[in-house]
This record gives C-alpha cells, structure tokens and sequence, in this order.
C-alpha cells in the first residue's frame, strides 16, 4: 500500500486518508527492519528544515502524519494536493486499534513508575488482544539504557509508544535503528500520561478548530513566543508560492 508523499517547505508529509491507515500499519509491520511513524506540527516542520539530527528522522521516517492545522493550510497554498490532519492521541488509538485487530504487540516506553504502571493496565484493559510485551520508565539513568535496546530487541514488538522522560523524543529510535529487529516506533509526548490519568487529552472541539496551541501556552506561557516562528512560516510560504518550486 502506497502513500502518497508531498513536501512543504522541502520538507516531507505524508496523505494518508482513514481508510488507508490500517494496510499502511500492516505493510510497515511486514518489513524488517526499525520503522517510525512521527506526528508532524508546523514547529517540528519548520525545525526539520535544519541540518540536524532530527531532519535526517524525518526524512527515514516511514510515515509522517501532520497535525497542525496550518500545514493543510499550507499544502493548499502551495495549490499541492491537502494531506488528511490527524488528531494525535486519536490516530494512537486507531493504530492500537489495528494492532489489536491483528493480535500484535505493544511496548511502552516512557513516563513515571505509577504513570506506565497504570498505562499498561489501562491499556490491557481497553486492548484486551493486543499483548504488551514490556515497559520501562523514561528519565532512566544512562546506564541502563543497553538493558532497554536488549529487552525491546529480544520481545520485537509490533509497536513501541515511547512517550515524556525519553530526552531524544522522535530521535531515539532513529539513532538507534540498527540496534532493532523489526518494530515501529512511535513518539507522544503525553501518551503514557493520558492512558495513566496524569494528563487531559485535548478536546475535539478545540482540536477542530486548531486551538490546541492555548492549551501548550497555559502549561507554558513562553510559548506565546512561538508567534515569531509562525510569523516565520507564513513568510516561507509566500516566498516558496512566488519564487520556489518546492
């Protein structure tokens, strides 16, 4: 199953429709190998336009599912053809979903002790098919850190969540991509926090609408900064509409 790929800002996002999401997750399962999902918002896009680690992540990654309202609205502008948005914890659980379905694997990687602990159970709970093969906490010491990749590598889940505590976020699998048989990483920053009940999830309403950012701004108000880096995006766009072809 074939996605179709387009860039914005010579950056890659990727058109997935519903529909196609359940054989794109079991194609990707079928390939050897580490492979990653990353959600793409227009700060992550505009940092992937950067030489740096995080731009050689995006540029592997085997799907890109953008969630910020202002790259459909971007795509458009570029008269390119609009990717489907997605809302994050949302296409988590359709991917949970699609896995249970299938009998696959899960790993969770990330949050407090008394976080993932309940994570798991809630987890086991609502995906009683889907077997969770293993967990370990984020913010873990440096040495231990070989013991993880072993246990990860030994259980080969279908899908690893990796969620807040992990300091590399989306980077951590990709820079330890060979280390991997055969799994799919995906990163969320709150996804261990919201299956714990340590964290609210966005609303629908205000995610329709694309004011989700209100709600990073309120945990923390340097984030009303942000305005100049999407004051930033919007004069690319322009840029790249008259004088580009991206």
């Amino acid at each position: 199953m074939a996605i179709k790929r387009i860039t914005i800002l010579d950056v890659p996002v990727d058109i997935c429709p519903p529909q196609d999401l359940e054989p794109q997750i079991l194609e990707m399962i079928a390939k050897p190998g580490t492979k990653q999902i990353m959600f793409m918002s227009v700060w992550d896009l505009l940092k992937a336009r950067h030489k740096n680690d995080y731009a050689r992540c995006v540029q592997n990654a085997d799907l890109i599912i953008p969630i910020s309202k202002s790259i459909i609205r971007g795509a458009k502008f570029l008269k390119k053809e609009e990717p489907v948005r997605y809302n994050p914890f949302n296409a988590i659980i359709s991917i949970l979903t699609i896995l249970e379905n299938h009998y696959k694997s899960l790993y969770l990687l990330g949050g407090r002790k008394k976080t993932v602990m309940t994570a798991e159970k809630n987890v086991r709970g609502t995906f009683q098919n889907l077997q969770i093969v293993g967990r370990y906490v984020g913010y873990y010491p440096k040495s231990v850190e070989t013991n993880i990749i072993q246990a990860i590598y030994k259980a080969s889940p279908s899908l690893v969540l990796v969620s807040e505590g992990i300091k590399e976020k989306d980077c951590w699998a990709y820079n330890r991509r060979n280390s991997f048989s055969s799994s799919i990483f995906l990163y969320h920053r709150d996804v261990i926090g919201i299956f714990g009940e340590r964290k609210n999830r966005v609303s629908e309403k205000t995610f329709e609408r694309g004011h989700e950012i209100w709600s990073e701004i309120f945990r923390n108000p340097l984030k009303l900064f942000l305005i100049f880096p999407y004051i930033k995006y919007k004069v690319l766009l322009v840029w790249y509409r008259l004088f580009r072809k991206d």
